[in-house]
């Protein structure tokens, strides 16, 4: 496209994104308008991608990280031939693809779900990385960010970490327009206080009027030029850019232009050109090698009564899952020794990712290895996890595969004190859509859950323990996702107790103790936390008429609850006890803190006879 061309395109993207606002009632034309050019040389110039192939393993990648500026990625679809304008003006509507942040669940061109601001760069990191380290493929990726969200922590956990791996494959845009949703952004137009963050991460860095498409032609050339380190163009631009009554102005983000049809004609009437991208590398060339997704791993074995600790399980099954499948991607928030994560580093490490304690840009960089067509596996301790849930959660919006597993879960970790203390992750998992929460109690099972999430859609989540635990089944037993298993029963039992992980034991001990007081208890193995094995619970209830659970974690969320669920749907309900963790931890041996808790099998055992009228009054 000639200058006067891509003013003309640039121009239609602002009229389209202005029309499709307008006709929702709502939306974000003025974030759209102000990135319109950055888009249009983007598309026309230096964008390499087919459309009819979304799939292509050669073609670029771009995020849309500033989410909100939808109307804008729309506007450009519909300029590219992938949408028409019918369907730009569903925006908005329900059942339209075209939703208010851009997501993949039903548009292909679409590489994450954004509009949680400060996660397109670090998801852009991550399928970078999967270019340059496992694809080895020369396609790139570029990210359009706005200004408003580089004052979040994530961008700059991202931006290290490009920079750390010269990932001199990526490109990310900054629209400095200025504004954000209530006022002025911290740095408004000083384009050099930008700058000089990104050179201080080690970037290469462009500045530039947004609005000269002429120069961002050439800063973009200059970024395809750079090796040896990514880069960022960061470019002076209006909000609103080129209606007069908006431009600049504050107060109007994210609403439609109040005079849509007169803000279309002052930016000179619709229009509808053709934008023709570049056509990507021809197959074959940069695209990844053909990878066995499938195939049973020599899964290490372990016989019943040795002590093994689920976090040397996990190492031991992954790296035996890794050498099975090439799909298998390892990430590490730098604790790799002890999650045990590091058994794999050693078998795999060109496989292996390595973010430091950077938990919101390991979850990120997984999401990015997954679009890609990855299957990562992230680790980190279960408690710093939690930095990343808005990570997780907008993961799931996209609809991605991720396996994420946390480790030195409870209280059960002993003397490092609650900050290491993984109490919240089972309800913070369990609450994300169409997750799979899994907590195995000892090595045998720990290696096939592995193994299975590895087939698994959505998140997935695996807790792993600290500390060493006797090997409960044996290694051909099999562990089907939304199972349980009966360990003890019988026709006389009096209650059930339900366990899972580091309360399995527990709860064995203390079945076993009350079974010489002539007190039949039943003791279930709910692994699998989500699904929940409700057949096997509901069962239990009617022949016990009582449930205690027992949980290293809060009550809130965790196994109790996922036990009660399996009642939510109207037949009566069983008395339902919850043996979990209510005080505020300290430094203590593990079983201090398990008994401090009240989860230890003496603890167990006294529960269970007061419930049954057998306690000793003194």
């Amino acid at each position: 496209m000639s200058t006067g061309e891509l003013v003309d395109l640039a121009q239609q993207l602002r009229v389209d994104s202005v029309r499709a606002a307008a006709a929702a009632g709502s939306g974000h034309p003025t974030s759209s308008m102000s990135a319109a050019d950055l888009t249009a040389v983007l598309f026309a110039r230096h964008f390499r991608y087919d459309f009819d192939r979304p799939d292509h393993p050669a073609n670029d990648r771009f995020v849309l990280s500033k989410g909100h500026a939808s109307p804008l990625m729309y506007a450009t679809y519909k300029a590219a031939g992938a949408i028409d304008d019918e369907e730009l003006l569903t925006f908005r509507e329900k059942g339209s693809r075209l939703e208010g942040h851009p997501t993949p669940r039903q548009l292909p061109w679409v590489e994450t779900a954004t509009g949680s601001l400060g996660q397109g760069l670090p998801v852009g990191v991550g399928i970078a990385l999967a270019g340059k380290r496992l694809d080895h493929a020369d396609y790139r990726v570029w990210v359009l960010c706005g200004d408003s969200e580089l004052a979040e922590g994530s961008v700059w956990e991202a931006a290290e970490h490009a920079s750390y791996e010269n990932l001199d494959n990526l490109t990310v845009v900054v629209d400095v327009n200025r504004l954000g949703q209530r006022g002025a952004t911290r740095h408004g137009h000083d384009l050099d206080a930008y700058a000089r963050r990104f050179q201080a991460f080690g970037w290469h860095t462009v500045e530039v009027d947004g609005h000269d498409v002429d120069a961002v032609d050439r800063a973009y050339g200059e970024a395809l030029s750079t090796r040896g380190q990514p880069t960022a163009v960061i470019a002076r631009t209006l909000k609103g850019k080129g209606v007069e009554s908006v431009q600049d102005r504050e107060g109007l983000h994210g609403k439609p232009l109040p005079e849509a049809e007169e803000a279309v004609a002052e930016l000179g009437g619709p229009r509808d050109l053709r934008l023709r991208v570049g056509t990507p590398s021809p197959d074959g060339a940069g695209a990844p090698s053909a990878r066995r997704r499938t195939g049973t791993p020599d899964l290490p074995r372990w016989d019943k009564g040795e002590e093994v600790a689920t976090r040397n399980a996990f190492g031991e099954a992954l790296a035996a899952l890794g050498t099975a499948r090439d799909d298998v991607v390892a990430l590490d928030g730098e604790v790799g020794d002890s999650t045990r994560a590091e058994f794999f580093a050693k078998e795999h490490p060109e496989r292996y990712i390595e973010c430091y304690i950077a938990e919101q840009q390991m979850v990120a960089a997984a999401v990015g290895v997954a679009a890609r067509g990855w299957t990562p596996y992230a680790s980190t301790f279960a408690a710093f996890l939690t930095r990343a849930h808005d990570f997780i959660r907008m993961a799931s919006v996209s609809g991605s595969g991720i396996c994420l597993v946390g480790s030195h879960a409870g209280v059960a970790i002993g003397q490092d004190g609650p900050s290491q203390m993984g109490l919240e992750d089972l309800a913070m998992m369990r609450a994300v859509h169409g997750s799979t929460v899994l907590y195995p109690c000892d090595a045998n099972q720990t290696a096939h859950l592995v193994a299975a999430m590895a087939d698994l859609d959505g998140i997935r989540y695996l807790r792993t323990s600290r500390g060493e635990s006797a090997v409960v089944y044996g290694p051909d037993e099999e562990f089907p996702v939304g199972g349980s298993k009966v360990l003890r029963s019988s026709g006389e039992d009096r209650l059930t107790l339900v366990a899972a992980g580091v309360t399995v034991p527990e709860a064995l001990a203390a079945a076993e103790a009350l079974e010489g007081e002539g007190i039949a208890v039943r003791v279930i193995d709910l692994y699998s936390v989500k699904p929940a094995d409700r057949e096997t619970l509901r069962t239990a209830a009617e022949e016990t008429g009582c449930l205690m659970t027992v949980e290293d974690h809060h009550p809130e969320g965790g196994l109790g609850d996922a036990v009660a669920e399996a009642f939510g749907d109207g037949r009566p309900v069983p008395r339902l006890v919850r043996l979990a963790v209510r005080n505020m931890p300290g430094s203590a041996s593990p079983q201090e803190q398990l008994n401090a808790a009240g989860i230890d099998a003496e603890s167990i055992a006294a529960a269970c006879r007061l419930l049954v009228g057998e306690a000793v009054v003194s």
